[in-house]
C-alpha cells in the first residue's frame, strides 16, 4: 500500500487564470513544485485522489501559487478549496548526507548530550537560513531548536533520538 505525504492546502484561487493559492507544508517546495511534476489532490468528499500536473509555481506574499496543465481559468479550480495537494512516498528522492524529510524529523526524541530529555520534536518551521525543530518540552512548553550544526550533533531517524548541544539561552 502506497504511502501519502502532505505537501500543502489549496486555500484559494488567485485571479482569473487558474491559478491557486497554496499553505505549503512540505520540506522542498521548489522540487514538489517544478513544472511537470504530478501532485495528488485529496478533497474531503471524494473517495480517490485527482493527479494534476504543476504548469507554473511562484511564491507570492509567502503562499505557493500554482497552475495545473488542463486548468486554465478561476471557475475550473474553484472546486479544489480545501483540498490537500500530497505526493507518493515512490516521489520522495535520495537525500545528502544531514538532510531529513519533515515526517522523519517530527515525532523524534530530543535528549541533550548529557543524556538529559529535552522533549519531542512536533513541528518544524521554515523561517529563512535553516529550520527550527519546534520541541514539545516536558514541561509542555515549546522549545526552539535550530537546525545548526553547532547546536543538533546527531540526528538517528530510525531509533528516533536526536542529540542537541544546549547553547547559552536555548533552553532557559
Amino acid at each position: 500500500m502506497e504511502k501519502w505525504f502532505n505537501v500543502g492546502k489549496i486555500v484559494n484561487t488567485h485571479g482569473i487564470k487558474g491559478e491557486v493559492r497554496v499553505i505549503s507544508r512540505t520540506d522542498f517546495a521548489e522540487e514538489r513544485y517544478t513544472p511537470g511534476n504530478p501532485l495528488y489532490l485529496f478533497m474531503p468528499d471524494a473517495k480517490e485522489p485527482v493527479k494534476l500536473i504543476v504548469a507554473t509555481h511562484r511564491v507570492h506574499k509567502n503562499f505557493d501559487l500554482l497552475t495545473f496543465k488542463g486548468y486554465e481559468n478561476v471557475n475550473e479550480v474553484e472546486a479544489m478549496k480545501g483540498g490537500i495537494l500530497k505526493i507518493q512516498e515512490s516521489q520522495l528522492t535520495e537525500l545528502e548526507e544531514d538532510e531529513f524529510y519533515f515526517h522523519e524529523i517530527i515525532g523524534c526524541h530530543v535528549f541533550t548530550t548529557d543524556g538529559e530529555e529535552i522533549g519531542k520534536v512536533r513541528e518544524i518551521l521554515t523561517p529563512g537560513a535553516n529550520d527550527v525543530w519546534v520541541v514539545k518540552g516536558k514541561g509542555g512548553k515549546d522549545i526552539l531548536i535550530p537546525y545548526i550544526e553547532q547546536v543538533v550533533k546527531k540526528v538517528d531517524v530510525k531509533e528516533q533520538v536526536i542529540l542537541i548541544e544546549p547553547m547559552e539561552g536555548l533552553l532557559s
